[in-house]
C-alpha cells in the first residue's frame, strides 16, 4: 500500500527532512504522518508558511550526542553512545523520557521526540518535547553495573537539564531504579536536591502517586472516553494488551477495573493466551518482582497457554491496546483484528502501528486513538509530579487520578472536536496531529524568530 500523498506545499517539506536526516526511517515515518493531515490548516493559517513554522518544528533545537565509557562486573571498559534530543521548547521545558535499549539510535530518539512536541502540546500543560537515551541493555546486567552505566550517563547529561531547562523521565529499560541512581549522580554532582529535574521518582525521594500506572491507566481512560463517544463502554469487552512491562500492567489493571476481560499480554519471546482473563498479579510478580519472561506464567496457570514467538494480533478481541514498541502493527496485523471484530484500538506504545495499519482502521472506521493522544497519561502525570515538587507537596493517591483522568478526557474532546471542525469527523488521527500542532506554532509565531 503506497503513502497518502501530501499537500503540495509539504511535499518539497518532507523531502527535505529525507536530505537531512539520511537512514533515519522511524523520524521519517514520524514527520509523514503529522505532515499528512497539515494540508487544511495550512490553507486556514498561512501566518504559519510566513514563518516556516514546519520546517522549522522538524528541525531539533539541540542535538547532544555523547560516549558512556562504564565497567561491568569483571572489571573489563565497556562503550556505550548516550543521547539527548531536545526538540522543542515553544511551550515549556523540553519534557520526555529516556530509552535504554540496544535498538537505540539517532533516528528513535528524534522520532520518540518529534512525537512528544505534539503529545505534551496535547496535555494542555506547559511543557515543550524531547527525547533521550542509549543503546545499553540492562537486561542481564546486575545492580552495579546498572549503576556505574547511570552514573556515566548523568556525569555527561547533567550539564544540559534544569527544572527550567529539559526534565527527563524513564521509558523503556528507564524505571525506578536507574532514576534513582541518575538522580544520585545529579545531586552529587550540583550539589543540589533539584527534585524538579527528573520525574518518575521513587515516593520516597519526590516521586508522585500514579505516575508509575500514568500511561496504562491514561490509554485505558482514552479509549474508554473514544467508546462512550460511540455510546459504548469496556463493559464486557474482550481485551488485549502487547507487552508486559508497566505500560501494559496498568492497562491490564484499568481494564479490569472497567469491566473488561484482558486475554492476552506478550514479552519479546512469545505471546500468553488465558482465554478466562490474565492474572495480573502472576504478571507482576514475574516482571516486576522476579524480572522474568512471560513464558513462565503458563507454567502457574495450566489453563493459559504460552504461544513462543506468537502474534498477539491473531487473538480475537474487541478492544486491542498496542503497549510495547513501535511498528509492532502492520497492515495484515490490523486486517486480522478488524476481520476479528475488533472496535477500539488504543495505542500505549510510541507509534506502535505501521501507516498501512492506520489506514487499515481509519478505513474501517474503528475508534482508533494513536500514541500521541492515547499514552499521554504519562506525561502529563510527570508535569503534575513538576508541580509537586515546585511546590513541595505531595498529592493523595485519588486527587493525583482524578486529574489524569481529567487530562485524557479533555485530550478526547481535544482531538474529537477538531477531527470535527476540519471536515474528518471520528478521525483521531487528524484530531491529535492538528489540534498538537496547532498550538506549538501559534507560540512559535508568538515567540519570533528563535
Amino acid at each position: 500500500m503506497s503513502a497518502a500523498p501530501l499537500d503540495e506545499k509539504l511535499e518539497p517539506i518532507f523531502q527535505e527532512v529525507l536530505r537531512r536526516n539520511p537512514g533515519e526511517l522511524e523520524f521519517h515515518q514520524a514527520v509523514r504522518e503529522v505532515l499528512e493531515c497539515l494540508g487544511p490548516v495550512m490553507v486556514k493559517h498561512p501566518e504559519f508558511v510566513e514563518h516556516k513554522v514546519i520546517e522549522r518544528i522538524c528541525e531539533p533545537e539541540r542535538q547532544i550526542i555523547f560516549r558512556v565509557p562504564w565497567q561491568d562486573d569483571k572489571g573489563e571498559v565497556q562503550i556505550n553512545r548516550g543521547f539527548r534530543v531536545e526538540f522543542n521548547s515553544a511551550l515549556g521545558p523540553y519534557k520526555g523520557g529516556l530509552r535504554f535499549h540496544p535498538s537505540v539510535y539517532l533516528g528513535i530518539i528524534k522520532f520518540l521526540g518529534f512525537e512528544q512536541i505534539f503529545k505534551n502540546s496535547l496535555t494542555g500543560l506547559p511543557i515543550g518535547g524531547g527525547k533521550g537515551g542509549s543503546d545499553f541493555d540492562p537486561k542481564g546486567k546486575s545492580d552495579g553495573e546498572i549503576m556505574r552505566f547511570c552514573q556515566s550517563f548523568m556525569t555527561e547529561l547533567y550539564r544540559h537539564l534544569g527544572e527550567y531547562t529539559d526534565v527527563p523521565a524513564g521509558d523503556i529499560g528507564v524505571g525506578g531504579r536507574e532514576l534513582g541512581f541518575m538522580f544520585g549522580q545529579y545531586k552529587r554532582i550540583t550539589n543540589r536536591y533539584e527534585s524538579g529535574v527528573l520525574t518518575g521518582k521513587g515516593l520516597t525521594w519526590g516521586g508522585s502517586l500514579v505516575r508509575t500506572e500514568a500511561t496504562g491507566y491514561g490509554a485505558s481512560f482514552f479509549v474508554a472516553e473514544m467508546l462512550r463517544a460511540r455510546g459504548d463502554s469496556f463493559d464486557g469487552k474482550t481485551c488485549v494488551v502487547s507487552g508486559s512491562g508497566n505500560v501494559a500492567i496498568y492497562t491490564i489493571e484499568k481494564i479490569h477495573e472497567m469491566g473488561g476481560k484482558v486475554v492476552a499480554c506478550s514479552d519479546s519471546n512469545g505471546v500468553i493466551y488465558a482465554e478466562h482473563g490474565i492474572d495480573l498479579a502472576l504478571v507482576q510478580r514475574i516482571k516486576e518482582v522476579e524480572r522474568g519472561r512471560i513464558g513462565s506464567y503458563a507454567e502457574r496457570d495450566r489453563k493459559a497457554r504460552y504461544i513462543p514467538g506468537g502474534n498477539i494480533w491473531d487473538i480475537p478481541c474487541h478492544v486491542a491496546m498496542p503497549s510495547a514498541t513501535q511498528n509492532e502493527i502492520n497492515g495484515r496485523d490490523a486486517r486480522t483484528l478488524v476481520k476479528n471484530g475488533c472496535i477500539a484500538v488504543g495505542e500505549g506504545a510510541n507509534m506502535p502501528t505501521t501507516p498501512d495499519g492506520i489506514r487499515v482502521f481509519l478505513d474501517a472506521k474503528i475508534a482508533y486513538g494513536p500514541g500521541k493522544a492515547a499514552n499521554a497519561g504519562g506525561v502529563a502525570t510527570s508535569a503534575l509530579e513538576m508541580q509537586q515538587n515546585a511546590s513541595r507537596d505531595s498529592w493523595s493517591f485519588e486527587y493525583t487520578e482524578k486529574r489524569l483522568h481529567e487530562i485524557m478526557r479533555n485530550i478526547h474532546d481535544l482531538c474529537y472536536q477538531t477531527a470535527e471542525e476540519y471536515g474528518t469527523p471520528g478521525n483521531y488521527v487528524n484530531g491529535a496531529n492538528i489540534a498538537g500542532f496547532i498550538k506549538v506554532a501559534s507560540a512559535m509565531v508568538a515567540l519570533g524568530l528563535i
